[in-house]
Formats: C-alpha cells, structure tokens, sequence
C-alpha cells in the first residue's frame, strides 16, 4: 500500500487498488496451474459485484461462501465486501449440520457454494431451521437441476466490465468470523473494515518484496487474511486444496515462495517429511506458525532445519493480531522452558489480570487482556456474551492464561477454559504437552480432559516419531517424575495422527468422544 492511500477506508478499496497499479502481474496460481493476473481478478471482481448487485446484493446483506482454495471464492469475497455486505467463510471440514447451525444463525440471504461441495451444500440446506437463502455456484454444477445458477460464468457473459462504485463504509462489519475453538457452539466475530484495512497496510517483516505467499490451509482462517496481505504489497497467493506435506514442500520449491503458515502441527509434518532434506527450500524468507500451543523442541528444530525464518503469530478471531515473535526470541528461555508468543503488535495493549480484574506485573500468570483498534464490535446477536468479554474501556479478556515478563514478551500458559481439574488440584494440558514432547519416542501429543462419574481424569492422544514406538508406562513416569502425580495422564491412546479442527488445530473434543475405558489405555484407536 502506498502511504498516501487512506488506512481509513474499507479493506477492498486498498486491495483493488493494489490490483490496478501493476495489472500484468500474476496475483493468483490455481492449484490446477491456472495464473490469474491481478488485472483480471480486478475486472472479475467489479463483474462479480455488477451480477450480485443485479440480484439484490448490497450493505448490511450476509452471503456465505461455501468453498475450498479457489480463485473464484476470493472474487466473491471482494465483489460482496465491496458492495457493502458481509462475508461468512464455512469451513468444509465441518459436518452440514454443524455447517447449518451457522447458516441459520447469520440471516443469510445468499449462499455461494463451489461444485466440488455441493452434495455438502445440499446436506446443509436440509438442515436448516430457518428460511433458505439463495443459492449460486462458484463454477459450472454438472448435475441435474444444478444447485444453482454459475455466478462466475454470469460475470464472464457481461458484455463489458463494469466499473461498480464501492458501497462499502470504513465502519460496516465485512465479515462474521465464528471461533473455530474445539467445544462449544462457535460465536460469530464481527469484524469491521477500517481495522483490517489499518492491518494490512503495515508491511510484513521478510514476508518478500515482493511476496509469494502458499496458501495451503483453508482461506476462510488466516490464509485468506495472508493472502490480502500478499496482494496489498504487490505481491501474489498460490493456492493449494490441502496442507499435504510433499505438495507443500514441492510447491515452495516449484514456485519460489517466500511465506509460508502453517499451524504447529502441519509444520510438525513438513519436519518429518522424508522430501524435507532434498527440497530446495531457500526462497523461504518467512514462516508464521501459530494458531495453537507451540512445541519448543520441534519449534527449535525446525528453525535448525529452516534456518532465522520463523515467526510466531498470537491472536484470536476477536482481536486480530495480538503479539508477534521473532527468529530472536526462540534463543529466550522462558517460564518452565516454554517459547514466548512474542512482544505487542503496533497498536497493542496487552495486560495480565487476576480474577478481581487487578493488573498484574511481570513474571505474575493471570488471564490475558487485550485493547486494540483490532478487537471486535461484539459477536453477532450476543449481547450477553459480548459483554461478558469487552470490559472496561475497551479491553477484551482473551480467555487465555499467560505471563509478561520484564522485556515484554507474553507467554502463554493455556487457555482458562482448558484447565483439567483433578483431585489434588488443576492442570495445564500445555504444561504435560511440552513434557511429552521432549520425549524422543514422540512426535506429537495432544493432553486432554475427560469426564467421569469421579470428576475428570487427564489423557493424551500420541502420535510415535518416524521409526519409534511409544511405551505408555515410560512416558507416564516421565510424567509423573517431572511434573508429580496429578498430572500423569490416566490412558494414552497412541495414534497414526492427530485429528484437526477445521482450522487445523488438535480436535480434543474429538479425541475425548473418543474415550474408551482405562483398561484399552495403551491400545491403538
């Protein structure tokens, strides 16, 4: 973004105007090869807009896209927030039913749906509660009635493209981001332009110049923000339909990317990738990893392997970005050994509280707050829960436990909500994370409650290094040696993988409907 062009406006101004300053270059790579200039995705927006302002489409108007990493969806997203109407992103990772939950919950008047999903797209229309929006597809619909009409092939049918003025106001939401955590009913975020825009016209440390940014995890998390990151500086996206680990290493290789995210689990993969030791990984000036607890070890080795690239994010859907770690900061040792998430983004307040909302100095645990033109308006049609976490002048309790210490940096203990309690006290499932993890017989390990008629008994899913088996009783005394008694698991369940969240974190609901009784402790599941 140039610094004469107003931070003050709505995100798809900026954008479009990155697009049109150099419209030879390529702005997007499908993954089928397909380059899209950014002139093109420009002239497909404003066609896009044109058709959707045809069929009623405008400010204060929710339309949900149902899609995987497709050009076509980043389009529609603009063309919707250019109008002035507000975006939801479903994950496809999440059952129709969970998918319509959603649907009905944000008055939707428009449901844009990519073929490869539409027996999804039907799945969820059967449960919904409430009326059906109207439906177009992202492409052409081979079956018989099709789901809907091809929105793409309207916008290319228009004689010309038009030139669609923005309706779009610094203050109106752009999109409802639903919490992607792993219990609960997921809240809806709403999010507002101005604040976006001020994100992304802040250059990206060692992303490139310009970038070329994978976006190989869904766009509806943080790869879709990465991606308008990489388009405002000039730069370009190359889509990918999944985070496979080979792909992704010979699709950096193939393409030259410079940055990368991946949570820590999916990095994790990348390190154990027998092609990670014979890929040219040079071009990479950047990873971000974040999104869920990282392993200091694996961390550690994995900037050995990379070298000074990465970079920790800490944030949440209701905040943006909160705080950021650099190459420098995996040499600090913090806290019982843990990584620190990093010191406050620009624009940042961040503060350590007790329970009677008591500020806490350095080196104290408490929950985290954050203030910062970043966070939310509210979740949508929540009055209770909002205010349940916008407190004070402007401070959002995170729900997260951590510490500052005397430099600044924040640490994270786990979230408060994550807490197992046990007789004999509460634990940390991050704190027994970190332990297994050093193990040599461990690749990943996620820790977890489960309910019984006794209280609540600590367990962990475990996944063997490349070539190692796991012994339970070993890691239990391991356990029990280091951190006592109460926090060694009751059952370890030794896994081929982790589940993941839709968004790519350890699904520990997932892993607790799992639960079978102590005496399978150490059998496979």
């Amino acid at each position: 973004m140039n610094a004469s062009e107003p931070t003050d406006a709505p995100y798809t101004d900026v954008v479009l105007a990155a697009l049109r300053r150099d419209p030879a270059r390529t702005a997007l790579t499908a993954a089928d090869g397909t380059e899209i200039t950014a002139g093109e995705l420009a002239a497909t927006v404003h066609r896009t807009a044109a058709v959707l302002a045809a069929r009623g489409i405008g400010r204060g108007a929710t339309v949900v896209l149902l899609s995987g990493n497709a050009p076509g969806v980043i389009a529609a997203r603009y063309a919707v927030n250019h109008l002035g109407g507000r975006v939801v992103s479903l994950y496809d990772g999440l059952a129709p039913a969970a998918l319509a939950t959603l649907v009905d919950s944000v008055d939707a008047a428009l449901l844009l749906v990519e073929p490869e999903l539409a027996t999804t797209a039907h799945a969820l229309l059967g449960h919904l509660r409430g009326p059906a929006p109207a439906v177009l597809t992202l492409g052409p619909d081979p079956a018989t009635p099709p789901l809907g009409e091809d929105l793409l092939a309207a916008a290319a049918a228009l004689p010309r493209t038009p030139e669609v003025p923005g309706a779009a106001l610094p203050g109106d939401d752009w999109c409802i981001r639903h919490t992607g955590g792993t219990t609960g009913i997921p809240k809806g975020v709403r999010m507002t332009h101005a604040p976006y825009t001020r994100m992304l016209s802040r250059p990206m440390a060692a992303a490139g110049d310009p970038p070329r940014f994978l976006a190989a995890t869904s766009l509806a998390h943080l790869t879709g923000v990465l991606t308008d990151a990489a388009l405002v500086a000039g730069g370009m996206s190359v889509l990918r339909r999944g985070f496979e680990p080979g792909d992704v290493l010979a699709s950096v290789a193939r393409h030259r990317i410079t940055h990368l995210w991946a949570l820590p689990p999916l990095l994790y993969r990348l390190l154990d990738h027998p092609d990670l030791p014979t890929t040219d990984l040079s071009s990479l000036t950047r990873v971000t990893y974040g999104g869920c607890p990282a392993t200091p070890s694996r961390i550690r080795r994995a900037a050995e392997v990379l070298g000074p690239v990465l970079y920790g994010e800490y944030g949440q859907s209701e905040a943006l970005s909160i705080a950021r770690a650099t190459p420098a900061d995996l040499d600090v040792v913090g806290p019982g050994g843990r990584l620190t998430v990093g010191r406050a983004v620009p624009g940042v307040e961040i503060a350590v509280r007790d329970g009677d909302g008591r500020t806490l100095g350095p080196g104290e645990q408490g929950e985290i707050h954050v203030r910062s033109e970043g966070v939310m308006t509210g979740y949508w049609k929540d009055p209770e829960r909002t205010a349940e976490v916008l407190v004070g002048d402007g401070w959002l309790r995170t729900g997260d436990i951590g510490l500052l210490d005397e430099e600044g940096r924040l640490y994270l203990a786990d979230r408060a909500k994550d807490v197992i309690i046990v007789v004999g006290g509460h634990v940390q499932p991050l704190e027994v994370e970190d332990l297994l993890h050093t193990h040599p017989d461990v690749a990943q390990c996620a820790v977890y409650g489960v309910r019984t008629e006794d209280g609540e008994e600590v367990h962990a899913a475990v996944v063997p290094a490349p070539g190692r088996t796991v012994d339970p009783e070993e890691l239990r005394a391991l356990v029990v040696r280091d951190k006592g008694a109460m926090y060694a698991p009751v059952a370890f369940r030794i896994r081929d993988a982790l589940p993941l969240t839709a968004v790519g974190k350890p699904d520990k609901a997932r892993l607790r409907a799992a639960y079978a009784p102590a005496a399978e402790a150490a059998t496979a599941s």
